[in-house]
C-alpha cells in the first residue's frame, strides 16, 4: 500500500490543494513562502502531535470565525481538512487492514480514502464561553476581542476543536464522507501510516560550544533505540580500566553498518580521515553525551575532534542517522506495523556543496535499500517528500516527480486587483503536456517538445522553479548586460529572484507552454532579426522595404512575419495578461546628431544599444571598433555593417560596455519590458503569523 494523493483544505496558504504522491520520492519546489513547508506542517498537526493554532486557518477563513462569534450560524465555522488516498491491491494483505475504509466489498477498487477534519466540538458551548470571557461593552455594541482572538489565547482552540475521521467514497460525481468512530479512526490511521520529519532546522551549527556534541548525541539516540547494548556487569567496568578499548571495539562492531552507509554518502573526506566512535565513560552512561565522535587518520593514528570537520559533512551524517533511525523503527515494529511510511525531508541542501546535493537522493535510497534487503524485505521502503530550493538536487530528479507550488490570490479574488498573494496552487509536472511546436520545415510533436524542455532545464536552468519571474533572452550579450540594465532602470527588481534563460529567438516560444502551466510571469527579450524578403533572405536593415523577420518566437506569438507588422504592434498587444507574458523586441529609434536626424530600426540588441547611445559613440566614450562617418545616414549603414560582420565580437563588446564609466542608457524596448515586469511583481506576498513556506 502506498499514499497515492493528498488534499489539504483551509490550512494556512493552502486553501485547497491536491497533490499526487509518487511511490518513491516526490519533490516540492517553488518560490519562498509558497506553501511547501505548510504542506508538511499540516501532516505534523494531524499526525505528528503538534497542536493547531488559530493562525493555521487560511487567512480567508478567520473572518468566518468572527462572524460566528457575532451571532452567525455555526455552518460558517471553518474546518481544516486533510484527505489521504491510498492505493490498494485486493490480493494483498493490506486490503484487509483497510477494510473499514472500503465503501463496499469489491475487487475493482484500487484506492481507499480517509479524511481528517479539524472541527469544533460544540459550537454553541464555544460561543457561550467566549461571551462569558468577553462580555459586551457598556454600550452593548461590541466585545473587547473577537472570537478568533479568544481561540488564540491559552488552550482555548484545543479545548473547543477536535480531529474527527471519515471514510471516503469517490465513485460518484461527488466524494461522500462517512463518519467513523473517533477511537476506531485514530487506530486505523496508525495502522495505515507512519509519518516522520527531517526538519530544515537541524541545529548543526558552527558554534564551538555546541558543534562538538551534536553528532555524538545523534549517535547516542541511534544506539539506544536501534543497536544491541553492551552488558554492564563487572567485565564492562573493567573496560574502563583498560582505556575503554573493549567498549570502543563494541561500538565499532555495532556501528559498522551505519558507518558504511555514511562512507557511501559521497562526501570527500578531510585529509583522507575516517570516522571512529570511541568510548570515554562507563557503560552505564555510554553514548549519552559522554562519548566523542572523532576523525582519524588511520595511517598516522592522528585523531581530530568532531568540531574540526565542516558543517556540510555533519549535516549529511545527521540526516543519514535520522533517516536510518526512522526506517529501522518502522521495519522493527512487531505489532500492527503501519502499512506505509512517509518521511518529509526539508531543505537537505543546507551546508552541502553542489556535488553532494546532486547525489543526495540516490545515496539516501542506498541507505534505505540496504536496510530493507538486510531483513529480506526489499519492498519495505518508505515514500519521501523532499522540499528544496536547490537546483542541484532538482537536477537529478525525474521532472514527473516535481510538484510546483505557485503563489496565487485567494479563492474568489480577482487576480488583476489582488495586491497580496495569500494562497497557493500546486502543479504536478507529471500532468504537463506541451502543445506541438511548429518549426521551419515541419513540426515538433508534444513528446519531443517536452523532452527538449526537460533536457534544457536539467542542463542549465532548474532555478526556474524557485524564481519570482523568468526573463528569456537571446544570448550572451543580453545575459551579461541585463543585471546592469536592471540596476539602471528598475532597481526594485534586484530584490526579486529572477531566472534568466538564454534561449535564443528560435526557442523562446518552446518555453511558453511550461511557463504558462506553472503561471510564472515571464519577459521575453528577443531580436527583430530583419531579413530581405527576396532571394536567399539575407540579413538586412530593419528599414529595408518589405523586410521579414526570421525570429520564430515573434512569428509564433504574433502570427505575423513582416517587420512592418511587428513595428505596428502596440505596447498592450505585446503584453498577454492570460499568459502572464510580455514580449520586448527592437523598435524604431529617432537618432539626432548635431543638425541631422533620422529614424533607425535596429535588428539586434547591439544595434539598438548603438543607436540609443549614438552620442557616446560619436564622442568616442564608447566604441564599435570603427570610425563613424560624419553623415548620419552613412553612420547608420556603417554601424549595421560592422555589427553583422563576423569580425564583430559580441561578447567583447558587452564586456567593454560593462567596463566603461560612461553613463550609457538601456535600449528603450528593454526598458519597456523591465517596467512591465516591475509592475507585475509589485504584488507582495502576505505572510501569516506563525506561517511557514
Amino acid at each position: 500500500m502506498k499514499i497515492a494523493n493528498i488534499v489539504i483544505r483551509n490550512f494556512r496558504r493552502l486553501e485547497k490543494i491536491a497533490i499526487e504522491i509518487e511511490e518513491d520520492e516526490t519533490v516540492f519546489v517553488g518560490p519562498n513562502n509558497s506553501g511547501k513547508t505548510s504542506a508538511a506542517a499540516a501532516f505534523r498537526c494531524f499526525l505528528g502531535g503538534r497542536d493547531f493554532k488559530v493562525h493555521d486557518f487560511s487567512v480567508s477563513k478567520v473572518p468566518s470565525i468572527d462572524v460566528f462569534g457575532e451571532g452567525g450560524d455555526k455552518e460558517c465555522l471553518p474546518t481544516i481538512e486533510l484527505d489521504l488516498w491510498f492505493s490498494i491491491d485486493p490480493n494483498h494483505i493490506s486490503f484487509g487492514r483497510a477494510f473499514m475504509l472500503l465503501p463496499e466489498l469489491s475487487d475493482e477498487l484500487d484506492k481507499v480514502g480517509i479524511r481528517l477534519k479539524y472541527k469544533p466540538r460544540d459550537p454553541e458551548k464555544m460561543r457561550a464561553e467566549y461571551f462569558a470571557a468577553y462580555p459586551l461593552s457598556n454600550d452593548g455594541e461590541k466585545r473587547t476581542q473577537a472570537l478568533s482572538q479568544f481561540l488564540g489565547t491559552d488552550l482555548n482552540l484545543k479545548q473547543h476543536y477536535e480531529i474527527v475521521y471519515y471514510s471516503l467514497d469517490d465513485r460518484g460525481q461527488e466524494i461522500v464522507e462517512t463518519l467513523l468512530d473517533s477511537r476506531d479512526g485514530k487506530l486505523l490511521l496508525r495502522e495505515l501510516l507512519r509519518v516522520d520529519f527531517v526538519d530544515a532546522q537541524r541545529n548543526v551549527d558552527d558554534d564551538e560550544a555546541s558543534r562538538g556534541s551534536r553528532l555524538s548525541t545523534a549517535f547516542s539516540d541511534f544506539y539506544k533505540k536501534n543497536l544491541e547494548q553492551a552488558e554492564t556487569e563487572q567485565s564492562a567496568y573493567q573496560v574502563i580500566d583498560e582505556n575503554n578499548q573493549k567498549l570502543t571495539d563494541h561500538y565499532e562492531t555495532h556501528f559498522s553498518g551505519l558507518m558504511d552507509v555514511i562512507r557511501g554518502l559521497g562526501v570527500p573526506s578531510v585529509n583522507d580521515r575516517d570516522l571512529k566512535i570511541v568510548s570515554s565513560m562507563s557503560p552505564l552512561v555510554a553514548l549519552q553525551g559522554n562519548t566523542d565522535l572523532i576523525y582519524i587518520d588511520k595511517k598516522r593514528q592522528h585523531e581530530l575532534p568532531e568540531s574540526y570537520n565542516g558543517l556540510g559533512f555533519k549535516n549529511l551524517i545527521y540526516m543519514a542517522i535520522q533517516i536510518s533511525h526512522f526506517h529501522l523503527q518502522w521495519m522493527r515494529t512487531k505489532r500492527n506495523r503501519p502499512l506505509c511510511q512517509l518521511i518529509f525531508i526539508e531543505e537537505p541542501e543546507v551546508h552541502l556543496h553542489a556535488q553532494v546535493q546532486q547525489t543526495f537522493i540516490a545515496n539516501i535510497w542506498n541507505i534505505i535499500s540496504s536496510a530493507a534487503n538486510a531483513v529480506s524485505q526489499p519492498d519495505l521502503v518508505p515514500q519521501f517528500i523532499v522540499s528544496t530550493h536547490a537546483p542541484h538536487i532538482l537536477d537529478t530528479v525525474d521532472f514527473e516527480k516535481v510538484r510546483y507550488f505557485e503563489r496565487c490570490e485567494l479563492e474568489g479574488e480577482n487576480r488583476k486587483k489582488a495586491t497580496t498573494l495569500n494562497a497557493s496552487k500546486v502543479h504536478s509536472l507529471r500532468s504537463f503536456q506541451p502543445d506541438p511546436v511548429k518549426i521551419e520545415g515541419g513540426q515538433v510533436d508534444s513528446k519531443d517538445a517536452k523532452r527538449f524542455l526537460l533536457r534544457y532545464l536539467k542542463l542549465s536552468h532548474c532555478d526556474l522553479f524557485f524564481a519570482d519571474a523568468a526573463i528569456l533572452v537571446e544570448g550572451t550579450v543580453e545575459k551579461l548586460l541585463l543585471p546592469k540594465m536592471i540596476e539602471k532602470t528598475t532597481d526594485s527588481l534586484r530584490t526579486k529572484y529572477l531566472s534568466i534563460l538564454e534561449v535564443g529567438g528560435a526557442y523562446a516560444h518552446r518555453f511558453e507552454g511550461l511557463l504558462s502551466f506553472l503561471n510564472i510571469p515571464h519577459l521575453v527579450i528577443t531580436d527583430l532579426d530583419s531579413i530581405d524578403p527576396e532571394g536567399r533572405h539575407r540579413v538586412c536593415r530593419g528599414d529595408h522595404s518589405g523586410a521579414l523577420t526570421s525570429n520564430a518566437t515573434l512569428k509564433k506569438f504574433f502570427n505575423v512575419n513582416t517587420v512592418q507588422d511587428l513595428l505596428a504592434l502596440t505596447r498592450d498587444q505585446k503584453q498577454d495578461e492570460g499568459k502572464d507574458r510580455c514580449v520586448a523586441f527592437q523598435i524604431g529609434i529617432q537618432v539626432k546628431d548635431n543638425d541631422q536626424e533620422t529614424r533607425m530600426i535596429p535588428r539586434t540588441i547591439e544595434e539598438a544599444f548603438a543607436y540609443d547611445n549614438f552620442t557616446f559613440l560619436r564622442s568616442g566614450d564608447l566604441s564599435l571598433g570603427i570610425d563613424l562617418p560624419s553623415d548620419l545616414k552613412e553612420a547608420y549603414q556603417a554601424i549595421f555593417e560592422r555589427i553583422k560582420s563576423s569580425r564583430f565580437k559580441k561578447t567583447d563588446f558587452a564586456l567593454d560596455v560593462l567596463a566603461s564609466k560612461t553613463e550609457w542608457v538601456t535600449p528603450g524596448y528593454i526598458v519597456d519590458g523591465l517596467l512591465w515586469l516591475e509592475q507585475r511583481l509589485g504584488k507582495t506576498v502576505q505572510e501569516q503569523p506563525f506561517s511557514e513556506t
